[in-house]
């Protein structure tokens, strides 16, 4: 609660004195209230950070990633850049933000002219491409005021080659036995593996997370190959990490026990790969059944998913959306990872235009803006998403069958007397569908063309190719 104390001191009481502070009083009043307003809503906004459903920071339930590919996003690459979009992407409906890593990038065995992210140099200070850390620490600031989460992609596996833990610390580097030097990971060349049997590398790696937390306000981590890291160091980081602030954590990864480690989401890998197969027309629309149930028997109760139809990776390495979703097919597959249950649906930097092509990882590579052609339908399945707990992600499931399942996917999502039914034709072939599950019947308006429907048992859907419908019951 905001309180202003206001003393006078009135050393001649003249009348003219006395009717100015007298003329001040409206003034004085409205700042009071403004003020009041400002610490309310603060008050109110910092609760909300501290929420949680089913173990999960409340705020994401109903939101929302962006991946930001910082040193693609403008001409210019930098954080001061990116930040004029904020404002067309708050319009669109992100809700977070997730910042491919922005630390610096090692110079030995640097592939490309700039290198990968994702061989860092040092955990504790930004890549002097995108600007300073008090550059940063100024687009948080902008972000978090214009009500966006903000999360980093963090790199725990392993580091980049001129590491200065290299030199200071080279114990906490897995070792070859014949040369005694710090091992590659997997095969990447550029970075060397981190040894986790060391104690010291775990308080270690804990206190640098908690840097970004305390001092630059984040809302939680992106944990790249968090698969390969061992389960025992999860557990105890999260849980410390989570003293410090609500956070929401999401695990590059398919792996049910990163679930149970702590984390909030996992990579929803195994759902991708299923609508790939479908949108080539190798697997029938009834295979994401199978997809889901494996979560459902595998996944620690309450595990969130985020679901995709592009990322860095997929974009540069795998040419998705625009080739493994091509053309008009794309759309029903962003639907369902819009409104799938578990789902934390993601959008990928440059699909909202869209931008048809990879994007390169080790080079400049500017994103062209200027059409946002998709950005009005992702827009509308954001808002359906954050105004209605039938498409939080932990609402209710329920498969609707049709006549034309190996074509036609559809489910009613349920929560708190809210209904959103979702029907997806996820084939090149026109399909009549029929829904005879009686939770069809009531009156529901389409998202899409905001026409208004008496929807009966029985209801015939007429579907183009590719066709999508998603139903707000009223």
């Amino acid at each position: 609660m905001f309180v202003l104390h206001i003393r006078v001191v009135v050393l001649h009481p003249k009348p003219i004195v006395m009717r100015s502070i007298k003329n001040l009083l409206p003034f004085l009043v409205f700042v009071i209230l403004i003020n009041s307003c400002k610490s309310s809503k603060s008050s109110e906004t910092a609760v909300q950070d501290t929420l949680k459903i089913d173990g999960h920071p409340a705020w994401i339930m109903q939101g929302n990633i962006y991946e930001v590919n910082v040193r693609q996003y403008t001409v210019e690459g930098t954080f001061a850049a990116f930040a004029k979009h904020l404002d067309r992407l708050k319009d669109m409906g992100v809700q977070t933000l997730w910042f491919m890593p922005i630390n610096p990038i090692s110079k030995v065995d640097r592939k490309g002219s700039l290198g990968s992210y994702y061989a860092v140099s040092s955990y504790t200070a930004v890549n002097p491409e995108f600007g300073t850390m008090d550059d940063w620490k100024a687009l948080v600031k902008q972000a978090h005021e214009k009500g966006f989460k903000v999360i980093i992609d963090w790199v725990p596996n392993h580091t980049g080659a001129d590491h200065y833990w290299l030199e200071k610390h080279p114990a906490f580097y897995v070792t070859d036995s014949v040369t005694g030097k710090a091992k590659m990971a997997a095969d990447w060349a550029d970075t060397r593996k981190l040894n986790y049997a060391n104690p010291e590398l775990r308080d270690t790696m804990i206190a640098q997370l908690k840097f970004w937390i305390t001092e630059t306000g984040l809302d939680g981590f992106r944990c790249d190959v968090a698969s390969d890291v061992p389960d025992d160091f999860w557990t105890r980081c999260i849980a410390e990490l989570r003293k410090e602030k609500n956070i929401f954590m999401l695990a590059e990864g398919d792996k049910p026990s990163l679930n149970a480690d702590g984390f909030d989401a996992t990579y929803g890998w195994n759902e991708f790969a299923t609508l790939k197969r479908i949108a080539k027309g190798r697997r029938t629309a009834s295979a994401f059944d199978t997809s889901m149930k494996r979560t459902d028997s595998t996944f620690p109760k309450n595990s969130l998913r985020m679901m995709f139809t592009s990322n860095h990776d997929e974009n540069t390495w795998n040419k998705a959306d625009y080739e493994t979703m091509p053309g008009e097919s794309h759309a029903p597959f962003a639907v369902l990872t819009q409104t799938m249950k578990y789902s934390v649906p993601l959008i990928y930097s440059g699909q909202e235009e869209p931008f048809l092509r990879a994007i390169k990882f080790f080079d400049k590579d500017t994103i062209t803006f200027g059409k946002y052609a998709r950005a009005d339908f992702y827009k509308k399945l954001l808002a359906l998403r954050k105004s209605n707990a039938a498409l939080a992600s932990n609402a209710d499931f329920v498969r609707a069958n049709t006549n034309a399942d190996d074509k036609v996917y559809a489910y009613f999502r349920k929560m708190n007397g809210k209904k959103v039914l979702v029907v997806l034709n996820l084939s090149a072939t026109a399909v009549k569908a029929k829904i005879d599950n009686p939770e069809i019947t009531g009156n529901a308006t389409e998202l899409f063309t905001n026409a208004s429907e008496d929807l009966k048992l029985g209801k015939e859907f007429d579907l183009k190719p590719w066709a999508y419908l998603v139903y707000d019951y009223k």
